[in-house]
């Protein structure tokens, strides 16, 4: 089976060609010349109005058709572990490079450690998918099978009871009793199946004796005997108190009568409603908060406030880094108190779309916040984030986020608000946003790229404010914490380095005086590189109390471009 792994991120626009046919106009010479403009006009293709039909084709045109590996990775790959609105968002993305961000975004979203550079969920997924292959398949892959879906979905069962050459079988007494000869079969135990419940016991059945068992409701379904009258009679069958006809008169079980007959009958909708949970597709995971980020549903209880934050840092020419900081005040959780903890347990959503309603991008997660209750008073002025980081093609989206208390299920805050992600053009001077950090710390090797706030090789995690004209606050034994990266320096075809001056300042904004500066050659931070990083921590304890601003400039004498990142804070 072909599996498809994407990279980090997408690295490719897709672009698309559009090819006008031209109209041949031919000119009556005896006509007049004004009215010859008019007839030209209604004759031009492009300046008539289209109607609904063809504006409808025009914008299916536009959309790529699924197929190789995006189709195999749809249709083979996830099939049974995407959800109903992911499979829909996915089908509506108009190019690879949307795609692959998808792609990415979706295994990051079940990876159960964010912090690792290795996606366990998804490695598990790919080797259920080569175990299927390997061991149910029968005319066709194992993954198309009944045994491959259920493995694939829900793993490796706690006890398998198999029967692979059928013969001669004694039934429970929940099944009529009795003794009886059964085509190959397996009920496969799960002890427990998250949002299905306990005690799971699945049934498959090789009524054809191919080594294709498929999942059934009837547990009669495995009796070969059953059409054949006078053998394979159950109990009450074999002592005359119950006719085997009796077994076709209904129902969705074909059991014969025994002592417990008159109870599994009242089971049978049971089973049925298990077979429908065990092969429906996943549902989104906070389903309350989707209707607030999808319906914009209005808030009825008391508003759960939180703080949202939004940067850009380029990847590649077509694809923007967009981390997302939400930052919720610790005094605005529920916190509950067992065995001397105090724990708050926030559930988050979050939506990016197009500005035509079109999902890209979609996260869901748990945080919990965990104190010891003695410390529990102390710690309700910190405040507690959450970081996301979404890739992204340049243009005009919509994010949207909801959160939840899960103590106090009435307390909801939702988040909408349009961001623009911007366009790094080639060879023009760029930066992405210069971040105000609580720290800046290099990570190990195997922590690059992964894990929470961490952009490539270092930690930074962002202060928040309720909205980015709003300073951050520094305290005076604080540092001021900084990063920036500048992207398409001009390179010297001799030397093949660059040539450009770094400066940052500390400016005090009451008076515009600089009351701190410092400059750095290019090449000190990495002479051979068209982009660089600029990441400092400076200790302010000589700041007077009062609002500030760091502002970079970066000037590249090689192209001959200069640009200038500013951001303000307060000091306490």
């Amino acid at each position: 089976m072909m599996s498809f792994r994407p990279p980090f991120l997408a690295v490719a626009l897709g672009c698309g060609l559009f090819l006008l046919s031209s109209v041949g106009l031919h000119a009556q010479q005896s006509a007049p010349s004004t009215p010859q403009v008019q007839q030209n006009d209604e004759q031009d293709p492009l300046k008539r109005e289209r109607s609904d039909k063809e504006r409808f084709a025009a914008r299916k045109a536009v959309r790529q058709e699924l197929k190789g590996a995006y189709k195999t990775w749809l249709e083979q790959d996830v099939a049974y572990i995407i959800s109903d609105e992911e499979r829909k968002a996915f089908k509506n993305l108009s190019n690879d490079e949307e795609r692959e961000a998808f792609i990415e975004q979706f295994w990051l979203r079940r990876n159960p450690n964010p912090d690792s550079p290795e996606n366990e969920f998804r490695e598990e997924h790919y080797r259920r998918i080569a175990y299927a292959n390997e061991h149910f398949a029968a005319g066709k892959p194992g993954w198309k099978t009944d045994r491959g879906h259920i493995y694939i979905a829900f793993g490796k069962p706690d006890s398998i009871e198999s029967h692979p050459s059928g013969g001669s079988y004694q039934r429970p007494m929940d099944e009529g009793g009795g003794e009886t000869s059964t085509f190959p079969f397996e009920t496969w135990h799960y002890r427990y199946i998250e949002g299905i419940g306990e005690n799971i016991d699945l049934e498959f059945v090789d009524t054809c004796m191919c080594g294709d068992y498929h999942f059934t409701i009837d547990r009669g379904e495995k009796d070969a005997l059953m059409h054949v009258p006078g053998m394979g009679l159950t109990q009450w069958e074999a002592m005359g108190q119950a006719k085997k006809a009796d077994r076709f008169k209904g129902g969705f079980e074909n059991l014969g009568t025994g002592p417990l007959g008159a109870s599994q009958q009242s089971k049978e909708f049971d089973r049925i409603e298990l077979a429908a949970k065990i092969f429906a597709p996943p549902p989104v995971k906070f389903k309350d908060l989707d209707a607030f980020v999808t319906e914009h549903k209005v808030l009825t209880g008391p508003i759960f406030p939180f703080d949202v934050r939004t940067d850009f840092i380029k990847v590649t020419d077509s694809t923007v880094l967009v981390p997302i900081t939400v930052q919720i005040k610790n005094r605005d959780i529920t916190f509950e108190t067992k065995n001397g903890v105090a724990m708050g347990v926030v559930n988050i959503l979050g939506k990016v779309t197009t500005i035509m309603h079109k999902t890209v991008q979609t996260f869901e997660d748990t945080v919990s916040v965990e104190q010891p209750a003695e410390l529990l008073e102390k710690s309700l002025d910190r405040r507690s984030i959450y970081w996301k980081a979404v890739p992204l093609p340049p243009g005009l989206y919509r994010l949207d986020i909801a959160i939840k208390d899960v103590h106090n299920p009435d307390h909801i805050g939702i988040y909408g608000r349009g961001i623009e992600v911007p366009k790094f053009f080639d060879e023009k001077l760029a930066t992405s946003t210069l971040i105000l950090a609580d720290s800046i710390t290099p990570v190990d090797s195997h922590s690059i790229g992964a894990g929470n706030c961490v952009i490539g090789n270092t930690k930074v995690c962002p202060r928040v404010t309720p909205n980015p004209a709003t300073p951050v606050n520094y305290k005076r034994n604080q540092n001021l914490n900084f990063w920036m990266q500048v992207y398409n320096l001009g390179i010297d075809e001799n030397s093949k380095s660059n040539l450009a001056t770094v400066t940052y300042q500390i400016i005090d904004t009451a008076t515009s005086n600089v009351v701190f500066e410092k400059q750095l050659e290019s090449k000190e931070l990495g002479a051979h590189s068209d982009q660089l990083t600029v990441e400092k921590s400076l200790p302010i304890a000589g700041l007077q109390p009062g609002k500030y601003k760091v502002t970079i400039k970066v000037n590249d004498e090689i192209s001959k471009q200069e640009i200038a990142q500013s951001a303000p804070f307060v000091v306490e």
